[in-house]
């Protein structure tokens, strides 16, 4: 009797639960918006779609058949609206970052991280702190850093050239080696040494890309994190355990450096971070200027913020501008008519005595307009991020798209939709062409950087896209100019895998050198 009356209560349980779906989506406002069936009722269905590791792809194809709103779950919309980019992303936007980047950051609150940090006020604040290491401005101190990899990344290159015929390198991990050995120079003061080989020294290439893939999913029930992390953290395989897995790699790193720092201050007598480099003209990486910023004004700038931006740089500082890398690389392989204009764009520069030789400045590279824009286009044809950019509709609502937005709703653009709109971007969108972004009219290039979000945009945009570019800037001409690459299978598209990130998993290309 008491079995019989516990299933009726987890039947009828199960019974309202199902009524009070269906009531809450016959009665939204938003009802009207398609999508598939089951994304009315559950994130499951989302859930099971990322976890297949391609939902750029299946982005697309939901808008080219549902239009530019497409339901992802029973709180989730998909944006594809031009006149929606700046209401949601704009710098003055109260829109905060969706849930779904709670599963970036430790389950702690107290230890958010730039990226992940969905409080609008805190984010600005901090974000303040450290801007001025990442502008424009600061690059000219990082640039040795990269030519120091650059140099290193040129030789693996050339041994793979004098190799025997045929042989085939995977590009898109040597680029990654490439970025992770750049932001250790920038951050750290030294190369991690994944150049030196290509190995993936203490499994931190695998730890990465667990902790993107446990991110990515967790995110999609973020409430489950904090459950799960405890537990998951201890597993070796998991995502919860990569985290973990940086955490006390950048704390070594920090506790090396204090170290660092105590014996020499002893050695040498400084009393201050400011007499510490005059006296000693030290490599001005991030960590040291961080650390004199926490040294001066330990309230403004915390060792937790120290912590913070050391482990920011590391977790975003190698995927995306390896993929970036890869994808210029592979449009330029694919389309060869861009390649040539660009060699021959090189080859002038050179003539006229604009082009150092080997080392291309970035001052020089900024210089070079097909290369500017060939960067871009390849960037337009494949961003790093392949999923929404979640934001949450603020208190009191939005009007998007022509429909009432209650506030809560969770709604985003992902950046592989905005860059294939053809109204923006014309009816060749989904072809690489450079070229467009050199003849388009002032009215039509406003229109299409305004739709243009490889790095983000608004107060959210990418703070390290700047050192991005400037790795992107020095290298790809270099390559070009000194080497050969042909596609391993060129009539095939590579296959890749997103986990927010969109990595190339089969770059193969042979290397011989260039002729000159």
């Amino acid at each position: 009797m008491h079995g019989l009356l516990l299933l009726y209560g987890v039947l009828g349980l199960l019974l309202l639960s199902v009524v009070r779906l269906l009531y809450a989506s016959l009665a939204s406002p938003l009802r009207s918006i398609s999508g598939p069936l089951a994304t009315r009722f559950t994130r499951l269905w989302y859930l099971n779609r990322v976890r297949y590791g391609h939902f750029e792809t299946e982005n697309i194809s939901l808008h080219r058949k549902y239009g530019k709103l497409v339901r992802i779950s029973p709180d989730c919309y998909s944006i594809d609206d031009p006149a929606a980019i700046k209401h949601i992303y704009g710098i003055s936007s109260k829109f905060r970052k969706g849930d779904w980047y709670y599963g970036w950051q430790h389950p702690d609150p107290n230890r958010f991280t730039l990226f992940a940090d969905t409080n609008i006020k805190r984010h600005a604040e901090n974000r303040k702190r450290f801007q001025a290491m990442y502008s424009m401005s600061s690059l000219v101190n990082y640039e040795p850093f990269v030519d120091r990899c650059g140099q290193i990344f040129e030789d693996r290159m050339r041994e793979f050239a004098a190799g025997k015929d045929g042989s085939v390198t995977n590009m898109g991990h040597w680029f990654q080696c490439y970025a992770f050995d750049v932001i250790a120079c920038i951050t750290y003061g030294d190369r991690f040494g994944f150049l030196d080989r290509g190995e993936d020294i203490d499994g931190a290439i695998g730890q990465l890309w667990r902790v993107m893939l446990y991110s990515t999913l967790i995110g999609i029930y973020s409430n489950l994190h904090a459950i799960l992390f405890p537990w998951t953290s201890k597993l070796p395989w998991t995502g919860a355990s990569g985290r973990v897995y940086v955490i006390n790699f950048v704390q070594k790193q920090l506790d090396m450096r204090k170290m660092e720092r105590k014996k020499r201050d002893a050695e040498k007598g400084h009393a201050s971070a400011k007499q510490r480099d005059e006296n000693d003209g030290l490599p001005q990486d991030f960590l040291e200027k961080m650390m004199n910023a926490h040294e001066e004004d330990p309230e403004k700038v915390t060792a937790y913020h120290v912590f913070m931006m050391g482990q920011s740089n590391i977790i975003a500082g190698s995927d995306t501008t390896a993929i970036s890398l890869s994808a210029i690389l592979y449009y330029l392989l694919k389309y060869p008519q861009a390649m040539q204009k660009l060699k021959a764009e090189i080859k002038d520069a050179e003539t006229k005595g604009a082009c150092s030789n080997p080392v291309i400045t970035f001052k020089e590279s900024l210089a070079m307009p097909y290369l500017q824009a060939v960067m871009k286009e390849a960037l337009r044809m494949h961003p790093a991020t392949g999923l929404p950019l979640w934001r949450v509709v603020p208190e009191g609502g939005a009007q998007i798209s022509g429909y009432s937005f209650p506030a809560g709703t969770t709604i985003g653009i992902n950046t592989w939709i905005a860059h294939r709109n053809e109204d923006v971007f014309g009816p060749d969108a989904n072809s690489f062409r450079p070229e467009r972004w050199l003849e388009a009219s002032p009215d039509q290039l406003r229109r299409m950087d305004a739709y243009y979000m490889p790095f983000g945009l608004g107060s959210r945009t990418c703070i390290g896209r700047h050192i991005s570019e400037l790795e992107m800037s020095k290298l790809i001409p270099r390559l070009v100019r000194d080497f050969e690459f042909e596609l391993e299978k060129p009539a095939k598209h590579w296959e890749t895998e997103n986990f927010w990130f969109v990595k190339p998993i089969d770059f193969n290309v042979r290397i011989r050198m260039a002729e000159k």
